[in-house]
């Protein structure tokens, strides 16, 4: 009875192993990196992992839906391309916000796409979303066909910047509390997604996207809209690849047709880390997040050992293929261990 108890607790606890991990990692680039926790430095990485961060958190629920999305890169770079073509050093505020918004409701779109392909035309989704990557990489090198644009500086530079009191009209809680002043906005941007995912975990939409993943057929037998709640998977994440190529673009101040190739694979192996099963019904946002940091640290690590970068690609394959077959492995040892016992009580 304990045994089971304590796997119910991990399986709702998913990101354990990822928090043990990420404090080895971290602990291990502290030891080569004696300033990683000064807030200059914190910024720059977070700042670095952001867009990462926010398409995980989107792919996170397409798995946990039960599904995949290969096309979370090229959505990012199609709505970066969108961005700086929409955007430039003359254009104001208000046509600024309402750029964001036509580029956030382009990746609902896309999203959107690849929900009614995989939901209601019954299409594989890694097939699905592998070809409609094609599409939306084709429209990016069509409206960008080679990087450039430029953001006004001051977008750039209040995404870069530690908050400061002036940047933010003296708020009085900023003032009062010396500390918020070098709160990264990176940082904000993960709290805010994290308090919002604690705060709908337990609504009736979340718990039906878990009910999805883990069993498509008892969870239409039981009334749930299996074909709604994927379809609606699709669009957050189309949502989630807008917003990330927002952050990215922010980041970066220009513009590329291909800016986020390579944010696919690394989104996936994130979600994986962050101990979402790829079948879906169990995981959630805080594990994927903690992956990409963990990916990231890995990278300084292996920077600072001077290892190859090509080893970044098997390092991301171990990963993957690790976090698969980790499961099986130690429902294996359980089996093993338990037969011991039983052999042992026969013979005594």
């Amino acid at each position: 009875m304990n045994q089971a108890k304590f796997r119910r607790f991990l399986a709702r606890n998913s990101y354990l192993f990822a928090l043990l991990l990420l404090v080895v990692v971290v602990l291990i680039n502290y030891s080569r990196q004696d300033n990683l926790f000064e807030p200059s430095v914190l910024n720059r990485n977070i700042r670095v992992f952001l867009p990462l961060v926010i398409l995980a958190a989107g792919q996170a629920i397409v798995i946990i839906g039960g599904g995949i999305d290969l096309s979370v890169g090229a959505m990012v770079s199609l709505c970066n391309a969108l961005l700086v073509t929409w955007i430039t050093p003359e254009t104001a505020g208000g046509d600024i916000l309402l750029a964001i918004t036509l580029v956030a409701l382009v990746g609902m779109a896309a999203g959107l796409l690849n929900g009614i392909a995989v939901a209601y035309l019954r299409l594989q989704p890694i097939v699905t979303t592998y070809a409609t990557s094609f599409i939306f990489a084709g429209l990016a090198l069509t409206i960008l066909p080679r990087p450039g644009g430029e953001l006004p500086r001051d977008m750039t530079r209040l995404y870069r910047r530690l908050i400061e009191v002036d940047a933010f009209g003296n708020i009085p809680i900023i003032q009062d509390i010396p500390i918020l002043r070098e709160i990264p906005p990176a940082f904000i941007v993960i709290a805010i997604v994290l308090l919002l995912w604690a705060f709908v975990r337990q609504t009736r939409l979340v718990q039906y996207i878990y009910a999805a993943g883990d069993n498509a057929e008892a969870a239409y037998t039981t009334g749930i809209p299996v074909q709604r709640i994927r379809l609606g998977t699709y669009v957050i994440s189309g949502f989630f690849s807008a917003m990330a190529a927002l952050a990215l673009t922010m980041s970066l101040g220009s513009g590329s047709p291909t800016s986020g190739d390579a944010m696919t694979l690394d989104s996936i192996v994130a979600v994986v880390l962050g101990g979402t099963r790829l079948r879906g019904g169990q995981g959630g946002i805080a594990g994927a997040m903690m992956g990409v940091v963990i990916l990231g640290v890995i990278r300084n690590i292996i920077s600072f050992y001077d290892v190859p970068t090509w080893s970044q690609t098997l390092v991301d394959a171990l990963i993957i293929l690790i976090a698969l077959a980790g499961p099986g492995l130690v429902r294996y040892i359980s089996d093993l261990i338990r037969r011991y016992r039983l052999q042992g009580g026969r013979a005594a």
